[in-house]
Formats: C-alpha cells, sequence, structure tokens
C-alpha cells in the first residue's frame, strides 16, 4: 500500500542535533491515540442528540443524562455518560469535502485536498497528516524510543479498500516519515508482528559484526547522490536500531496482557487496536490512529439506527471507554490526548432507506486527556444539527489544539511542501478554552 504497509518507519535522528520543543503549549500531552471512525458516524444518533427536532430529523434514540449536569448525549453510550466528567465535546467542527478520501484529508490534514474526491491516493507530494507531522516533529526532536514514533493500527483510512487516503504517509517529507502500519487483525488467534526482533540464530554480537561490514562495503560502494538513497541509509539505521532493542517487539505483544485485560477492551478487532494503541504510548511512541473500520464502516446511507445499535457503537464504546479508563489508572491519562473523530456527520434529515448520508456542514469531534478540561461542551450546532451555531470549528482548531497540548507553538513552526513552499504546522488556532 504504497509503503504504508509495515514499511520503514522513523525511530531515531539521523539529521543533526535534537532541537526541543518550544514548550509554548498550554497542555501536558506527550502521546495522542487518535480514534478514526472511518465512514463517518452520525453526530445526532451519538454526540448531539435532538429530541425536538422533527420526526425526520431526531432519529430512533433519546438522549440521556451524563454524570456532567446539563450534558445529555444518546442512549447508545451509557459507558460515556458515566465518563462525561474526563471528556471534552465539540459540536460545531465543519468544512467543505463529503467525500470520504477528500473528508478523510481534510479531517487528519486540517487543509482540503486538491480535488473534493474518493477516487484518489496518495502521492509523494501531499501535505502530512496530524500523526505524520507529530512523528515529524518527534524525530526533529530526537526520538530515541525504539518503537515507532507514529503507528496505525489495525489498517489504513481508505475508501472501500481501494483508494487509499493521501495525507497518511510521509508525502511532502519524504518515505522515511512513512508510519509504521500494523496491517493485521490484533485479535486473531496467531496475532504476531514479524520483524521486531532478531532471530535466535541472530545473536546480538553476530549482528553488529554484521552492520560493520554493511558500512564498509557501502563505503567502497560508488556514491549516488538522491534523496531516496539517503533514505535507505536511514532506514537500514532505523531497522538495526528496532531489532537490537527488542522494545518495539515487547510493546507489540499483546500475550503479554492478562486474559481479564484483553476482554475489558472486547476481543474484537477494534478493542484490541486499542490495547495496543495503550501499549504503544506507554513503550513512547507518539502518536496512534487506531481506525474503527475496516474501511467506511460507519457510512450508514442504509439502516443507519440498527447498524449503530446493534453492530457499531458497542464494540466502539466498549474499547473507548476501557482505553480512557486504563489511561487513568495507569497514570498516563494526563499524559496522553485521546482524540475521537471521523470524517464529517451524517445528514439531519432521514433519507427513504432509514439511513443518513455524508454531511461535512457540521460535526461532533471528543477531546480527553493531555491537559484537556474534562465535562465541557464546546460550541453548538442549529435546531436540527446542520450547521455551527456556537463557536464554528475547523479541522485545522483541532490540530492546533493537539499541537498545544503536546507543548507546541504552531505559529513558529513550520515544513517545506514538495514545491518549496514554507508550510505551516497548522492554519488553525488553539482552543485554549479547552484547557
Amino acid at each position: 500500500m504504497l509503503g504504508l504497509t509495515a514499511g520503514p518507519f522513523g525511530l531515531i535522528n539521523a539529521l543533526g542535533a535534537p532541537s526541543p520543543r518550544t514548550g509554548a503549549g498550554p497542555g501536558k500531552a506527550k502521546s495522542v491515540i487518535m480514534i478514526f471512525n472511518g465512514g463517518a458516524p452520525s453526530h445526532i444518533d451519538l454526540w448531539d442528540p435532538k429530541p425536538d427536532a422533527p420526526p425526520e430529523v431526531r432519529g430512533l434514540f433519546s438522549p440521556i443524562k451524563t454524570n456532567v449536569p446539563g450534558i445529555h448525549i444518546s442512549e447508545l453510550l451509557p459507558r460515556m455518560a458515566k465518563r462525561m466528567d474526563k471528556l471534552a465535546l465539540i459540536r460545531s467542527v465543519y468544512h467543505g469535502h463529503s467525500s470520504h478520501n477528500g473528508g478523510m484529508y481534510w479531517s487528519t490534514a486540517g487543509r482540503p485536498y486538491k480535488v473534493d474526491s474518493t477516487l484518489i491516493h496518495p502521492s509523494s507530494t501531499d501535505l502530512p497528516g496530524i500523526g505524520t507531522l507529530v512523528g515529524w516533529l518527534a524525530q526533529r526532536d530526537g526520538f530515541s524510543k525504539g518503537v515507532p514514533p507514529y503507528v496505525i493500527t489495525p489498517f489504513p483510512t481508505c475508501d472501500s479498500k481501494v483508494y487509499l487516503t493521501p495525507g497518511q504517509t510521509g508525502g511532502c517529507l519524504g518515505s522515511r516519515y512513512d508510519p509504521y502500519v500494523l496491517d493485521a487483525d490484533p485479535n486473531a488467534p496467531n496475532f504476531k508482528v514479524a520483524g521486531m526482533s532478531l532471530e535466535a540464530d541472530m545473536p546480538a554480537p553476530r549482528f553488529r559484526e554484521r552492520l560493520g561490514l554493511l558500512k564498509n562495503l557501502s563505503a567502497t560502494s560508488p556514491v549516488i547522490l538522491s534523496p531516496q538513497t539517503g533514505d535507505i541509509d536511514i532506514f537500514n539505521q532505523q531497522a538495526a536500531t528496532l531489532l537490537e532493542s527488542g522494545k518495539a517487539a515487547a510493546a507489540f505483544d499483546l500475550s503479554k496482557e492478562p486474559d481479564s485485560v484483553r476482554e475489558r477492551y472486547g476481543r474484537h478487532s477494534w478493542g484490541q487496536s486499542h490495547l495496543l494503541a495503550r501499549r504503544l504510548v506507554e513503550s513512547g511512541t507518539r502518536f496512534v490512529t487506531t481506525v474503527n473500520g475496516p474501511s467506511i464502516t460507519w457510512d450508514t446511507h442504509k439502516d443507519n439506527f440498527n447498524k449503530l445499535k446493534n453492530t457499531l457503537v458497542p464494540p466502539m464504546e466498549q474499547a473507548y471507554a476501557a482505553l480512557l479508563d486504563d489511561l487513568e489508572e495507569r497514570g498516563l491519562l494526563d499524559t496522553t490526548l485521546v482524540l475521537w473523530m471521523g470524517e464529517f456527520g451524517r445528514s439531519p434529515k432521514i433519507n427513504a432507506d432509514t439511513g443518513r448520508d455524508h454531511w461535512p456542514g457540521c460535526y461532533s469531534v471528543l477531546m480527553a486527556g493531555g491537559g484537556i478540561r474534562g465535562g465541557q461542551v464546546i460550541g453548538a450546532s442549529d435546531n436540527i444539527g446542520a450547521y455551527p451555531k456556537e463557536r464554528p470549528t475547523t479541522p485545522a482548531d483541532i490540530h492546533a489544539t493537539v499541537y498545544a497540548a503536546l507543548g507546541y507553538d504552531v505559529k513558529s513552526i513550520s515544513y517545506q511542501s514538495s514545491d518549496g513552499r514554507p508550510m505551516a504546522l497548522t492554519e488553525g488556532t488553539p482552543m485554549n478554552e479547552l484547557f
């Protein structure tokens, strides 16, 4: 998948002396877990119920009270209602792309793609998404944790498993900043990530001897000046660091978790991906995207209400609640920002197939941990959930808030696009009321 599948990833900074984070942001996050619902969940049926709207808008689910007075969410989310004091709910996010891949790119890269289309693929000229940029910043700052800085589990975002969403690779930053993509079901009985540690017949001293031989051979080879050649050298160095440390192999080994913990998250792909995300940030990974998919699973054009109630929401909520509780119990929630989102919302009006269609005009995003102040709602949609009524918020603002939580000043950091232009980390503004 264009360099995404379990490919090279950055583990160390081989480009010079590390430069520290600015420390300008108000948050205390060290890592981010982004839960991405590919296909786009209905905001009206989950986080922004409209009980007073007409029947063709409000749907079948009633709002319920949460543990924060005055905040109501859908009856489909009883676990989250008990944890609302940990959550900040933003009900006024919007953008302008209504196709899945276009919407996924805008929501994760913070800028519109050049066309609003599903029929697109990643390229080396793409602007990078937020996960890629956090991984890039980590390497810029001298990241050397022995685990990938950016991981996607279990599969990358895409439309119909055919059109892979742009913005997930290194893009214009280069393939050395591609994420590590699991591309496997962590709930599979025989789940094991290969290539993460030295084989039994390759002890560390022998491996170092071979590295020395490779270095000597490289020194006598003709010099080929190209970005690709430089990437190969860096990939070799990264792979060597990975294999020698063994830390990544341990982080990906879910068999080390007690059965009770695995059951708590849910013995399904989403649950075990969330558990894997916790293990990775605990080991030092800076950004994990866990995709509640695969593909556009949440694309409920038909039978929206039965799918949400019986198939989609129960495993998502179980995994989400377990993740928040587990992070808190381990003392990691204060330093781990948990971001929940999809590419857009769904239409206020229920269609003839008892479904809801694509709707980028307004949707909801949640944040927890990482210095975010829970128990609050930011912004509001209009009386049918169609457009922001208060505090309109763009994906770029969401990203700026994430960077601020990580301690970065978005106004002072830029990278270079493929045509040489300086690009700010994001064009958005941090939502300081969340901290």
